[in-house]
């Protein structure tokens, strides 16, 4: 997935999100034409007038879908963005910022599969296959296999794990990646229950 960026130069909260989130990007050019990109991601500067005034253009003149994310405290500014197609509230959490970019791109290829020995993960259908069938995963146990198996061979602490799958406003305590790492162990099988290693005092690495 292709998408433009603006700022040329993003804050490192939505530059981290759009690189776990598996998303390729150009800065949206001083003088943009019709390109390859049709999705741009619109970040609230502290001139927030200027950012917004470059997403009307975006969608005004190049009919370009527009994702914009904002602070928290910027949101009383979204009740006059009819030119915007979405939003997400910052700092962006990757997959949601993912989904909602897919949302904005239907003509994406829908055949994306990640694969770690006998396991397929696609990411379009979020169907998880060892050895050819279908393994009953929910959707926080796949995020965070897919994680793993995109991310294999590094060692993880819970922390980074808990901001980098549930996201930098999940307060769910170190526990919650425990029970879902059980999960996902005794849902792969003892055979392949292995692949996720616990490092003492660390954490988990895969594979």
């Amino acid at each position: 997935m292709l998408v433009a960026v603006y700022p040329s130069v993003p804050s490192s909260a939505l530059s981290e999100a759009l690189l776990l989130a598996g998303v390729d990007t150009v800065p949206v050019p001083e003088q943009p034409e019709p390109a390859e990109w049709t999705v741009a991601v619109v970040e609230l500067s502290d001139e927030p007038a200027a950012s917004l005034r470059r997403a009307r253009g975006l969608s005004d003149d190049l009919g370009v879908d527009v994702l914009l994310v904002v602070h928290r405290d910027q949101a009383g500014l979204l009740s006059d963005t009819g030119f915007v197609s979405d939003f997400v509230i910052a700092p962006p959490d990757p997959v949601e910022l993912k989904l909602r970019l897919a949302r904005l791109n239907p003509e994406e290829p829908s055949s994306e599969v990640v694969r770690f020995k006998d396991l397929e993960l696609n990411t379009a259908t979020y169907q998880a296959l060892v050895t050819g069938k279908p393994v009953d995963l929910t959707y926080m146990e796949y995020e965070l296999l897919r994680f793993f198996v995109e991310n294999r061979g590094r060692v993880w602490s819970r922390e980074q794990l808990l901001s980098r799958v549930w996201g930098y406003d999940y307060y769910g305590g170190a526990r919650t990646v425990d029970v879902h790492v059980r999960r996902l162990r005794s849902k792969l099988g003892e055979e392949r229950a292995s692949w996720i290693t616990t490092v003492r005092s660390v954490g988990y690495r895969f594979g």
